[in-house]
C-alpha cells in the first residue's frame, strides 16, 4: 500500500501556499508566507500535526493547519483529534490558528462534523475547523490555475459534468505533465501513487504511458516507493511482534501511533533492534526519545 500520507504532506511542504490559496476562504484577504512550523516530535502523549504554516492574515501572524487523512477516523474520532491537535497549537504558540482536514478517499470524511462539542451545562466547549474532501472540489479550476502543489491531487477530485473518469485522469495527467519542476518523474510519480486511491494502476500505467516521457523513470519510482512503504509496514510489525512478546500487548499497542508517524526506515531498524533488547517499557521509550521520536 503506498504512503499516501507522506506523499500529500511532502507537496504541502513543498508549496505550501498553493494549499492555503486554493483550500481556505481568503481570496479578498492580504496573505503571505512567513514561515513552515516544525511541531515538535511526536511522542505517546503528544501526536504531530501533519502541516503547520505561519502566514501573515491582513498584517496579523496566524496558523494554518493542515491535516491529512485517507480514511475515516473512529479511535479516536476525527472531532476529537483535531480539538487536540488546535488546543495544543494554540498553547505551543499562542496564535490564532485556522485547521483544516483534507481526507483523500472519496467515501471518507462525510460524516466529520467539522467541529469537536462538550454540550454540558457551564461547561460547554466547542472547537471547529474546516473539512475538505477533494472529492467535492471541483477539480477543473485547479487545472487551469496550475498550483504545482495541488495538481498531484487532482485526480481525486471531482470532474466537470460531463467528463468521465479515464478521461478526466487522462487531463490530469497531461497538466501534471506541462507543469516545470525539477524532479518531473517524482511529481508524476506522486499523482500515479495517489491516483491509485481510486483508479487501477493498470490504467493510470497505461495513460501515463500513452500521455508523457517519462514512462521508465516514473514506472522505477513508483517501484521504490511501493518497495519502501513495504519495507516500512514489515519493519513496523516486527517491532510491534517484538514488543508484545517482550512486553504486555496491550502496552505494546500504546507504542503504534508514534512507530505508524516514522516514515525514516533506518529509523525503525533501528527501533527493531531497541525492541529486541529492552526489557520493560521504560527502556522502548528511552529509545525513541534517544532518537527524536
Amino acid at each position: 500500500m503506498a504512503d499516501f500520507d507522506t506523499i500529500s504532506k511532502t507537496h504541502a511542504r513543498a508549496y505550501p501556499m498553493d494549499f492555503v490559496n486554493h483550500c481556505l476562504d481568503f481570496e479578498q484577504d492580504d496573505v503571505t508566507f512567513v514561515q513552515l512550523i516544525t511541531p515538535e516530535q511526536p511522542t505517546i502523549e503528544m501526536h504531530q500535526a501533519d502541516m503547520l504554516i505561519k502566514v501573515a492574515l491582513n498584517g496579523e501572524e496566524v496558523l494554518i493547519h493542515f491535516e491529512f487523512q485517507t480514511t475515516d477516523s473512529y479511535d479516536p474520532e476525527m472531532a476529537l483529534r483535531m480539538a487536540g491537535y488546535i488546543i495544543r497549537t494554540v498553547e505551543t504558540y499562542r496564535l490564532p490558528v485556522y485547521s483544516s482536514v483534507i481526507y483523500l478517499r472519496p467515501d471518507a470524511g462525510r460524516r466529520d462534523p467539522g467541529y469537536y462539542l462538550q454540550d454540558r451545562a457551564k461547561h460547554r466547549i466547542l472547537i471547529e475547523y474546516q473539512v475538505l474532501r477533494l472529492i467535492e472540489i471541483d477539480g477543473a479550476p485547479i487545472l487551469d490555475k496550475k498550483p504545482t502543489g495541488l495538481i498531484p491531487f487532482t485526480p481525486l477530485m471531482k470532474p466537470p459534468a460531463g467528463v468521465d473518469a479515464e478521461e478526466w485522469l487522462r487531463r490530469c495527467i497531461q497538466t501534471a505533465d506541462s507543469i516545470d519542476v525539477p524532479n518531473k518523474p517524482a511529481y508524476l510519480g506522486s499523482l500515479a501513487v495517489l491516483g491509485n486511491l481510486i483508479y487501477d494502476p493498470e490504467t493510470i500505467s497505461n495513460i501515463i504511458l500513452e500521455e508523457t516521457m517519462q514512462q521508465p523513470s516514473i514506472i522505477e519510482y513508483w517501484t521504490e516507493q511501493a518497495r519502501q512503504q513495504s519495507a516500512r509496514e514489515s519493519t513496523r510489525k516486527h517491532i510491534f511482534e517484538v514488543l508484545a512478546l517482550r512486553l504486555q500487548p496491550d502496552t505494546a499497542q500504546t507504542f503504534k501511533p508514534v512507530l505508524e508517524a516514522i516514515d525514516d526506515l533506518q529509523h525503525l531498524e533501528q527501533l527493531h533492534r531497541a525492541a529486541i533488547l529492552a526489557e520493560n517499557v521504560e527502556d522502548f521509550q528511552r529509545a525513541l526519545e534517544a532518537n527524536g521520536s
